[in-house]
Formats: C-alpha cells, sequence, structure tokens
C-alpha cells in the first residue's frame, strides 16, 4: 500500500522540481533582444469611411414575378330599393349606438306572451328587445325573437344613392365561446 502512494509522491515532486530552480534565461533574452531591435514598420493610415447609402426597393407595391397574376374579374352591384330607406326623423333607441358586433344575445324571456331576447352590450349590461325594437348602428330592426336567436334586419347604403335590406342573426352564446 505504501509503494502506490509513494510511487506518485515522487514523480509529482520530480516533475515540480524540474520546473523550478536557477535556471537562467539568457537564450530567451537574447532573442527578445534581437526582437526589439529590428526596425519598426510603418502602419499604413486607416481608409476614409465611406457612408452607408440605404437602397430604397420601390418594386414593392407592384406584381410579383413568382406569383401566378389574379384575374379581375367585373363584380355584380347590388342596386338599391328605391322603397327602403331607414326613418332618419325617428328617435334612436338605446342599443343603436352600438355596432352588432358588439352586442351578443345571452337568454330569453317570455312576459304576457311577448318573448323578450335579453342583449348584452359591450359595456356588459343586459338590455331586453322584442319585434319592432331597434339596435345596431345600420338601423336594425327586430324582426323575430326565438328561444335561441334573434332575426334582424338591417338597412345598408348599397354604396350609390339606394339602400339595400340585409338579414343578420344574433344566437345566444354561453359565456365560454
Amino acid at each position: 500500500m505504501k509503494t502506490k502512494t509513494l510511487i506518485p509522491v515522487l514523480m509529482t515532486s520530480l516533475l515540480v522540481a524540474g520546473c523550478g530552480g536557477n535556471a537562467s534565461y539568457e537564450d530567451i533574452d537574447a532573442y527578445m533582444a534581437e526582437v526589439k531591435s529590428r526596425p519598426v514598420p510603418q502602419i499604413p493610415p486607416i481608409p476614409p469611411f465611406k457612408a452607408y447609402k440605404a437602397f430604397n426597393y420601390s418594386a414593392s407595391g407592384l406584381r410579383s414575378p413568382f406569383i401566378k397574376p389574379v384575374e379581375a374579374k367585373q363584380v355584380a352591384r347590388l342596386s338599391g330599393n328605391t322603397a327602403v330607406k331607414p326613418d332618419f326623423n325617428r328617435k334612436q333607441e338605446f342599443l343603436e349606438q352600438f355596432s352588432l358586433d358588439s352586442l351578443r344575445m345571452v337568454g330569453s324571456l317570455e312576459l304576457d306572451g311577448v318573448r323578450w331576447a335579453l342583449i348584452k352590450d359591450s359595456e356588459n349590461s343586459v338590455h331586453r328587445v322584442r319585434r319592432g325594437n331597434f339596435l345596431g348602428r345600420n338601423h336594425g330592426r327586430v324582426v323575430e325573437s326565438t328561444e335561441t336567436s334573434v332575426l334582424i334586419i338591417e338597412i345598408v347604403s348599397d354604396g350609390g344613392d339606394g339602400w339595400i335590406e340585409r338579414p343578420r342573426t344574433l344566437e345566444i352564446k354561453t359565456s365560454d365561446g
């Protein structure tokens, strides 16, 4: 057991002893002196800085050569009905200040034979509407109310001088969907 520990200790001490001592560094000192005595070359000056000019790609709005061109089709324009137009003189109801997309049907109830739909607005207030009430910004009139949905007819501009009727439906939604 002693020889197993004695041999590594002796080897380590020999290695450490070889690194130390009074060794002179005359050859290294001579080489360093020779290198320092060599003439110093001139370093060329730094070239002048050229400002970067950004490239402005002006063809981004043009058709890509890698995508097949889209064929333009003539869109048939809906012609408005002259008999249909909103009544601008009637008093607006409270729910007409909200867009139809921000309104949700949350329930329905029936009182004295009249079906009421419960509509929640974007401010989380619940309102009741029935047939004939108006809601939404596009002159939407409630046409029918069932237990699960409200049928609304909106009067929207046809893009010209006329108006068209557009049916929309609000369906009951649960709180998680």
